[in-house]
């Protein structure tokens, strides 16, 4: 049987809500084979993120060319890379084997507030990273540091995401939320702007949901779905994990990815 197939090459959360883990969980969800490469060992739960151990580039370097050489991936998600030298990799890596449907969700905040990046490594990733992105995914803390501009209302989203694009040349999806049209995402690409509006789960549990999102939409991209359509089934996808009411942890806890997974196995 063939399949189609992603990797998201990302950190790992040892508490299994966001990052690889729930990357992995979430392209198995959307029907397609995930392969990863781990940029970096996280210690952290549901209460925020204790330590971090990052791989060297070189080891990276060895995950990409193991996965890429063998089971050549449809598309790939890219989430918390934390240093220049990494991104770097990664970029080096990706050029070299040509590499498409590539979904960037430039990871900097964790929801609960934790930093995950340093400042060089921003700038690497503004230079390196975004240009070969068929899309990327910044909530609004991350689009203001993008378009180096605050967000306060809908037209700022359009501004944010009008001035990112045009800064990188990608299609930029600007997550409404932090306090600002929650569920309500924006698509900026060849200079229209299209809303995707979603319906509000009063779920506190949002652990991993930037994560989700993009390996969603990067699975979706995979199976031959178009930039929109992707978009729209995995907002349709998360907010089933959402509304699934999962609650594990003593902080924002993590959404339910296999809500829809059924069988014997699944009692």
């Amino acid at each position: 049987m063939k399949k189609k197939t992603a990797l998201t090459i990302a950190g790992s959360d040892s508490s299994g809500g966001a990052g690889i883990q729930a990357d992995i969980k979430t392209m198995q969800a959307n029907g397609v084979y995930a392969m990863s490469a781990i940029t970096a060992l996280t210690a952290q739960n549901t209460t925020g993120v204790t330590g971090i151990m990052e791989v060297s580039p070189e080891f990276l370097e060895n995950q990409l060319d193991a996965v890429i050489t063998d089971i050549r991936p449809d598309a790939v998600k890219i989430g918390m890379v934390s240093s220049e030298k990494l991104i770097k990799t990664i970029s080096k890596k990706l050029k070299e084997y040509h590499v498409e449907n590539i979904v960037v969700d430039p990871v900097m905040v964790a929801t609960s507030g934790s930093r995950l990046i340093s400042e060089n490594a921003i700038e690497t990733l503004k230079t390196q990273l975004l240009p070969m992105a068929s899309v990327i995914t910044p909530n609004i803390p991350e689009a203001e540091v993008l378009a180096e501009m605050e967000i306060r209302s809908e037209k700022d989203m359009v501004e944010a995401a009008k001035k990112i694009n045009e800064m990188y040349h990608c299609a930029v999806l600007c997550k409404g939320g932090h306090s600002l049209n929650d569920a309500n995402d924006l698509l900026y690409q060849n200079g229209k702007a299209t809303w995707f509006r979603g319906k509000r789960i009063n779920n506190p549990n949002t652990h991993g949901t930037g994560c989700t999102l993009s390996s969603a939409i990067a699975s979706n991209l995979a199976k031959g779905y178009s930039l929109e359509e992707s978009i729209h089934r995995a907002k349709e996808y998360i907010s089933g994990a959402l509304a699934a009411m999962l609650d594990l942890g003593k902080g924002s806890g993590p959404m339910d990815h296999g809500f829809e997974i059924r069988g014997r196995f699944g009692i």
